[in-house]
């Protein structure tokens, strides 16, 4: 074992289960200088591995995009609102609510980690959506003359209902992911409840503590349109804001136009669809871990100092390589468990810390071409580390009935793929074969001379091991003891005249049974019993569905002997099940959102007009996900989930308040027009603040943490781009399709009957 180029021994230092990492790590690293000065000789102690500096810099990373997502999205309702006070009570929400999470997470038996401190991120945009609706609700009626407490009051009550029924749908949509499992189930259960917490808080605030905070800062002043208090909200269109006079006219041409307005928007949705063919996948992104392994594999029976030559080349190389700050060497194996575990019985392995500050993936290729040029050093492969949530490998499972089957298979697909255009590397764990001492008894000859092929199995066993004789108790422990046999043989000559008692006299070996030296496998893997090879393909980028395909493609093209087959497994199998099980759980989601809107509406039909704001809101997810080249993964995925619930919040707010002015003796059309053009400021708003708050770590700005968050980010912020314009366009226009159709139908009748 060396640590770069110096003679060292490697400890590993692992955490119990119930352990802080970073704790542990801090502990450790003060200890190193009392333990260097105890040791002497100019010891020197150098982690080589630590997850602690990658874990605290995830952390404080996430916090920042955190922060600054806060701040964006505070001045996004500052721009809207125009008031500071009123900007003030809205963004009060935002602490309050990750104060009730921490006490949530505590009680769940949550730490503060990349998944649950990613949900808090993510959920900053939206647990000021309904804040924001109630505010901007309570500003409106102040400004239309009323008194304060009564304007309040009758503000509040009128977006509660709408408020309420958004947030349950927001968390309904993470109920399904109860049915999720592996890896994918346990990483977002936490994020999932983190989400669930932060929102049930916001709604507590916005419908308790946001009316008192309105009540002592607001002030009493109605607004004055030419002289005229607003009473109504016809009067209130009759006096438009500029952001009324921009949208008024497009939402009146799309109601005299509804089956054009529907047609292009139709038409947009399918080319959405067109771009699904360029969008990457992956199952779960790099982590940006700054640990390396490099593994060296010789022959089988190279001696340890022919390793170690060997070692050296690769190991100078790898020191000399810019952004390699730690190369820790081990050769052989220790006879740890442990060690074993990691490098493999006999492997060289180099692992690698590098610097944090340089582009990890370029490094590794870099890696990965530098080591390609070193001769006669057997054979380098690479991994980075995932940090614990999968590899990127694609494996091709080869299963046989014969060894020759499953060398010949797998030569055969390990030569289809190594050269694909997508393969950085592809490797078989199909060991070398390695020479041993095979003796075949003759059943017929053996049984002639008295014996079974189990009894000349015995003899020779016995006289080539040490024979237990007995044993002895010293202090209390038992040992066993062994005699030498001085006599055994040590050359296949020596075995092959090795005497064997029979019925008819001392015989050699030879006579029984043939001896020779054949080569046979140093190992044997199995899948339920049946022999097999693994084939694990490393692919160049992080585009894991394109490289799988073309895996697939190439494993069709080959011809296996009769005997065997070839499955892909590896990243690859774990990407199509949790794809497979999100997708389930995203059609749970949408069935429980409807069930929640039909209580909330109490229509079987409305729920469905909302529910169109869900195909258009992946326009805009898909469209985004191909500019950034950000590949679609679980995390993705989980975004589209919370997606679902924040759209359908936009749409509920919009339609409930269409619903109160139809009740209250307004046509559809002019409800829609009314409804439409009130809420306009309110949607804009929750959905230009969740855009600016995850606005940060979607652009990754600290470029660190965000393997899971940023993903999620780039499809809910091109989600709500699209499903925002859409729903302030296009949900309007179905509505007074479906729902005024009576109203029409009405008016051509009268029409007729004056005629």
């Amino acid at each position: 074992s060396r640590v770069n180029g110096e003679p060292s021994v490697t400890i590993a230092i692992t955490k119990t289960p119930a352990g802080n990492t970073v704790a542990v790590s801090r502990a450790v690293m003060a200890a190193i200088p009392d333990l260097e000065a105890a040791l002497g000789s100019n010891t020197k102690l150098t982690p080589v591995f630590d997850q602690a500096p990658f874990i605290e810099e995830s952390i404080n990373s996430l916090a920042t995009e955190g922060l600054l997502g806060l701040a964006f999205a505070v001045v996004v309702i500052f721009l809207f609102l125009f008031s500071f006070r009123s900007t003030i009570v809205a963004a009060i929400s935002i602490p309050v609510s990750v104060l009730i999470t921490f006490i949530g997470m505590l009680a769940a038996g949550y730490t503060l980690n990349i998944i649950t401190l990613g949900a808090l991120t993510i959920a900053i945009g939206r647990v000021v959506d309904d804040s924001i609706v109630v505010i901007e609700n309570i500003k409106r009626h102040i400004g239309l003359g009323e008194e304060k407490r009564t304007a309040i009051l009758s503000a509040v009550r009128e977006v509660a209902g709408a408020v309420t029924a958004s947030t349950i749908t927001t968390v309904a949509v993470f109920l399904p992911l109860a049915l999720v499992g592996d890896i994918t189930g346990e990483l977002f259960r936490p994020f999932a409840l983190t989400a669930t917490i932060a929102l049930a808080a916001s709604l507590f605030v916005s419908l308790t503590i946001v009316p008192v905070l309105a009540y002592w800062f607001l002030g009493n002043k109605a607004h004055k349109h030419e002289g005229v208090a607003v009473e109504s909200a016809a009067d209130e269109l009759d006096t438009p804001t500029r952001l009324q006079k921009g949208y008024l006219p497009i939402i009146r041409w799309t109601l005299k136009r509804p089956i054009a307005t529907i047609l292009i928007a139709v038409l947009l949705l399918g080319g959405t669809v067109a771009l699904v063919p360029f969008m990457k996948t992956n199952f779960i992104g790099d982590s940006g871990q700054n640990t390396v392994t490099v593994r060296q594999t010789m022959p089988l029976g190279t001696s340890l100092e022919a390793r170690d030559t060997a070692a050296k080349k690769v190991e100078s190389v790898l020191i000399d390589t810019a952004g390699v700050e730690t190369v820790q060497l081990s050769i052989g194996s220790s006879g740890s468990s442990l060690r074993a575990a990691f490098t493999g019985s006999g492997a060289t392995t180099f692992s690698l810390t590098t610097d944090p500050t340089v582009d990890q993936v370029k490094l590794q290729a870099t890696i990965r071409d530098e080591v390609a040029k070193i001769d006669n050093a057997g054979e380098i492969t690479l991994a980075a580390s995932q940090g614990g949530f999968g590899s990127s490998t694609i494996n091709v499972n080869i299963t046989a009935t014969s060894e020759k089957e499953l060398r010949d298979a797998s030569d055969a697909v390990l030569a289809a793929v190594k050269d694909l255009s997508v393969t950085a590397e592809a490797t078989s764990n199909l060991s070398n074969e390695q020479p041993f001492i095979g003796i075949t008894v003759d059943r017929d000859k053996a049984a002639e001379a008295g014996l079974s092929e189990i009894q000349v199995g015995g003899i020779v066993t016995a006289a080539m091991n040490p024979s237990a004789v007995g044993s002895v108790v010293i202090d209390e422990k038992t040992l066993s003891i062994y005699i030498l046999n001085d006599s055994a043989p040590t050359t296949i000559e020596e075995l092959k005249n090795f005497d064997i008692p029979t019925a008819k006299g001392i015989v050699p070996l030879s006579d029984l049974a043939t001896v020779e030296q054949t080569n046979g496998p140093s190992s044997i893997t199995t899948i339920k019993g049946v022999r097999s090879a693994t084939v694990a393909v490393t692919p160049n980028s992080d585009d894991v569905g394109t490289a799988s395909a073309a895996v697939a493609a190439a494993l069709a093209d080959v011809n296996l002997p009769a005997g065997a087959s070839a499955t892909i497994g590896g990243v690859t199998a774990q990407q199509a099940d949790a794809f497979s099980q999100l997708g389930l759980a995203l059609l749970v989601a949408i069935l429980i959102v409807y069930v929640v809107m039909v209580a909330t509406f109490k229509s079987l039909r409305q729920p469905l007009l909302l529910l169109v704001s869900v195909p258009f809101a992946a326009t805009g997810a898909i469209a985004l996900q191909v500019i950034s080249g950000i590949p679609l993964g679980t995390a993705s995925l989980i975004g589209v989930l919370m997606l679902i619930g924040i759209v359908v919040t936009n749409a509920i707010v919009l339609v409930d308040l269409i619903n109160q002015y139809r009740e209250r003796g307004m046509s559809a059309r002019d409800a829609i027009e009314h409804g439409a053009a009130r809420r306009l400021r309110p949607i804009l708003m929750t959905a230009a603040a969740t855009i600016f708050a995850l606005l940060p770590l979607g652009i990754g700005i600290t470029g660190n943490g965000g393997f899971i968050s940023q993903p999620l980010a780039i499809i809910v912020i091109g989600g709500l781009v699209s499903s925002t314009i859409l729903t302030l366009i296009v949900l309007p226009t179905l509505y007074y399709l479906v729902e005024g159709r009576k109203e029409r139908r009405d008016a051509k009748r009268a029409a007729k009957a004056a005629a």
